[in-house]
């Protein structure tokens, strides 16, 4: 697995608008702000100068997102890259983007559920460790929740353990300023699928469940090379499901299994799901009893804090990690190698 440079003050974050751009006024202030929070921290900042745009979740034409994100893997002065935002069409840009010359200069990339579109070939089909974390909006806040200064101290490289938070908004407040941070509703509590206590260590990989989904199957998917090379690690995978029903997880987990993605599973890991949608009126329980993965007797835990309905921890794709839950409480932490 190979692991970029983390950064350090005065070093410089690429922010591309790979997916969706700011689409209101409120945005638009969160990302100054941003701009303002992490360079007090002494990070310099290049922006995308689509940023500011949306049009039908799109910040460009998908030849130019693509070609913003090429730029930012060839100037030298970049260290990182972060992403804008989410959105729904980031995969658009797959065809234009230049992996070949992204493994001859390696950078982390870190961005939060479409981004997973470009994460997750990074790491399953080029072997290079990506960041599911923070997009670059995040930091607009007026205070910093936990989650992003946790973010912070994994991205400077400290792989500190991450416990669950307290509490996670379940429901979104309206915005007065645009510079609020959660709005937290609801306990945290983290499940397991018919076990007590869970405590295991493998190979990290995952993203948002909707978009690998999508590239499941496809040219841009290189996980049966990713799990046969390691294997001997064990592959933890963990899915972030964004707006898929409960049936459609049941059919999608039916999928990803015909493509032999669980072939060296040593446990599953489940986030909040953003949208509660069934037509059968399934629990996320009966989801899980009723899906195949139920039948690979390893560890399944859900309601953890990989979620839409944040705060959300950070996860290094590639990396080995051990996960940790009991009592409703949770805990994971990395190891690069």
């Amino acid at each position: 697995m190979k692991y970029p440079k983390f950064i350090k003050s005065g070093d410089c974050i690429g922010v591309p608008a790979p997916s969706s751009g700011a689409y209101d006024d409120f945005h638009i202030k969160k990302y100054e702000n941003a701009k303002l929070n992490l360079e007090k921290l002494g990070y310099k900042l290049v922006l995308s100068k689509n940023i500011n745009k949306s049009e039908k979740c799109r910040s460009a034409s998908a030849v130019e997102r693509a070609e913003e994100i090429n730029k930012m893997f060839e100037d030298k002065d970049i260290d990182f890259i972060m992403c804008a935002a989410g959105g729904e069409f980031l995969v658009e840009i797959l065809p234009y983007v230049k992996f070949e010359k992204i493994l001859s200069n390696p950078k982390f990339v870190q961005g939060f559920s479409d981004p997973t579109g470009l994460l997750f070939p990074l790491t399953t089909k080029y072997d290079i460790a990506t960041i599911y974390g923070n997009n670059f909006g995040d930091y607009g806040t007026v205070e910093f929740d936990r989650s992003i200064t946790d973010n912070l101290e994994i991205l400077q490289g400290n792989l500190i353990t991450q416990n669950n938070y307290d509490m996670y908004e379940d429901e979104r407040a309206e915005s007065i300023t645009g510079l609020e941070g959660y709005n937290f509703t609801t306990k945290v509590e983290w499940k397991i699928l018919n076990e007590n206590k869970v405590k295991v260590t493998g190979r990290i990989i995952g993203g948002n469940f909707d978009i690998i989904s999508e590239l499941a199957g496809t040219k841009y998917d290189g996980t049966q090379q990713f799990i046969e090379k390691y294997k001997n690690d064990g592959i933890l995978w963990y899915f972030d499901n964004c707006e898929l029903s409960k049936e459609e997880i049941i059919r999608t987990l039916w999928k990803l299994n015909e493509f032999e993605y669980f072939k060296y599973t040593k446990a599953i890991i489940f986030g909040r799901n953003g949208v509660e949608k069934s037509l059968l009126e399934y629990t996320m329980e009966e989801t899980l009893k009723d899906s195949v993965i139920s039948k690979l007797n390893v560890p399944i835990i859900y309601d953890s804090d990989i979620s839409h309905k944040g705060p959300c921890l950070t996860i290094i794709n590639g990396a080995m990690a051990t996960v940790e839950s009991e009592g409703g409480k949770g805990s994971i932490t990395f190891e690069l190698k």
